[in-house]
């Protein structure tokens, strides 16, 4: 759709938005500017309000008070076309895509190219590689790859190009580096800073502190749905975003106490599928090891293969020793092992199912009788795990869409905690959880490794890894490049060991 001449380059100004839901009030009062040629970050923890009043400047979500002006117009947005007539894109975390259709015809949905209700595909496909080309995206997507086949790195991709079409003024991105590679983060970027150069408004949401302060011009802070303050970000530092964010000091989020080691609970031995060849290490008790390499180095495939859900087509899997044959997950259950995937929404919850159900999905057994569960028996399951590990929910009968994805996630670690597994599987624990959440999720795997269970963790954030780890292996093309300990691991290290050619940590100079 193409914008409307009454649309200049337009800062958004919202001021008093407040927006109530039953028994909640998600934003009070709450002010925004997004002036133009100017990248304006928006953070605060989840549950703070930010996807609400995204929501509300999307058109999805009308405000109970408040008042919202485009380049000093006042707007009502009652439904999302509003909002996009009025030249403003909000770009969503989770993309919208037709599965069985072209990369194309997804950027153009509801605005094909043709006559008389026909679709010129070889128009459509010259005019989605030209626009993949003007937003950089041209080396990283095909126009005539189905929905369906892409990865959720591209389906990001295509949800930004498909919201830049028609020449917004006003653009906010909800989290859009969560599932892509640095290449496509700097891509992205470069993309933003022209956007900004060429006197558009830009909002950014992120959890991400290094992302904020490399590329946002003003930084608002939410907290409990309430505006906290702006800063400009030459002007702050990461200590006083998170102050403002949580209210308190997180300064030592990543500490760990190191904890006695018991016997070798997890044991690879050359172990190879399809993805990954000659992987071995070992996992000990009470140990929290790291998984560290770059996008495509074979990690979540090697934590799939050890959960069985991937066939090993050489080497062994040892759980205290007992090699194992796993032919599904329920096999790798039953030996002890639980993960923890790092698309939790897609791979481990059901989302239109309560907090109480998901947390005892996995000792369903246990709580039954002839095939009968035993209500009480799981209610009191659910408040055990809901009070210590601190889920933030109004009830166990929550619909799991409706909780944060810090809390979401401790819901997942909360299954298995109530299976006793003896190794866990985290495979990007953190990924889209705010701050806060991060130090609470990171003081549960310490308390993990405190009551001896086999931690291994996959992570790109190398704060987090050099943070969390005994002990760091470092993957690249389905190989490992190198092993370090907590005490020899640097940023550096991690990196240049990431990047090898298949070289050993021998030859890498300190």
């Amino acid at each position: 759709m193409t914008r409307s001449d009454d649309w200049p380059r337009a800062s958004l100004n919202a001021r008093g938005i407040t927006k109530n839901f039953t028994g909640v009030r998600a934003l009070a009062g709450v002010d925004l500017d997004l002036p133009t040629g100017k990248v304006t970050a928006l953070m605060g923890e989840n549950g703070a309000g930010k996807s609400t009043l995204l929501k509300i400047l999307s058109g999805d979500y009308q405000p109970d008070e408040g008042t919202i002006e485009i380049g000093g117009k006042a707007v009502t947005f009652a439904t999302p076309f509003d909002s996009r007539a009025a030249g403003l894109r909000v770009i969503a975390q989770e993309p919208e895509i037709v599965p069985f259709v072209s990369v194309a015809e997804n950027i153009y949905v509801g605005a094909l190219p043709g006559s008389r209700g026909i679709v010129s595909q070889r128009q459509l496909q010259d005019r989605a590689r030209a626009d993949l080309e003007r937003f950089g995206f041209e080396r990283f997507l095909d126009p005539a790859t189905r929905g369906i086949d892409l990865s959720p790195a591209q389906r990001q991709m295509v949800e930004i190009v498909r919201a830049l079409i028609g020449d917004p003024q006003v653009i906010c991105f909800d989290e859009p580096t969560s599932s892509l590679s640095d290449s496509e983060t700097g891509v992205l970027f470069d993309l933003i800073v022209r956007l900004r150069d060429e006197g558009r408004a830009v909002g950014y949401v992120s959890h991400r502190m290094r992302e904020i302060f490399q590329i946002a011009d003003t930084v608002t802070i939410l907290r409990d749905g309430r505006l906290i303050g702006s800063r400009e970000i030459r002007d702050t530092s990461v200590g006083e975003v998170v102050r403002m964010m949580v209210g308190r000091d997180l300064s030592t989020m990543f500490e760990r106490n190191r904890h006695e080691l018991g016997e070798v609970a997890l044991e690879l031995e050359a172990v190879s599928t399809d993805d990954v060849t000659d992987i071995s290490l070992t996992v000990r008790r009470g140990e929290v090891v790291a998984l560290a390499g770059l996008v495509g180095a074979g990690r979540t495939e090697l934590a799939l293969a050890i959960a069985g859900d991937r066939p090993v087509t050489a080497g062994t899997i040892k759980v205290h020793g007992v090699a194992q044959r796993f032919r599904s997950p329920a096999d790798s259950i039953a030996a002890g092992i639980g993960l923890a995937p790092e698309e939790r929404k897609a791979d481990a919850l059901i989302m239109v199912r309560s907090v109480r159900d998901n947390i005892a999905l996995a000792v369903l057994g246990g709580l039954s009788r002839f095939g009968v569960v035993d209500r009480r028996k799981e209610r009191q399951l659910a408040e055990k795990y809901i009070a210590q590990l601190r889920i933030r929910t109004p009830s166990m009968a929550q619909l799991m869409q409706n909780l944060s994805g810090g809390n979401q996630q401790k819901v997942v670690l909360a299954r298995w905690l109530a299976k006793a597994t003896d190794v866990l599987i985290l495979d990007e624990p953190t990924r889209g959880v705010d701050v806060g959440a991060k130090a609470e999720i990171y003081a549960i795997v310490d308390e993990l490794a405190a009551n001896g269970v086999a931690v291994l963790v996959i992570s790109s954030e190398l704060p987090e890894v050099l943070g969390l780890a005994d002990r760091i292996i470092v993957m690249q093309e389905g190989r490992v490049t190198g092993e370090l300990t907590h005490a020899e691991a640097t940023e550096e290290r991690i990196l240049t060991l990431a990047i090898a050619d298949h070289f050993s940590a021998e030859g890498v100079q300190p």
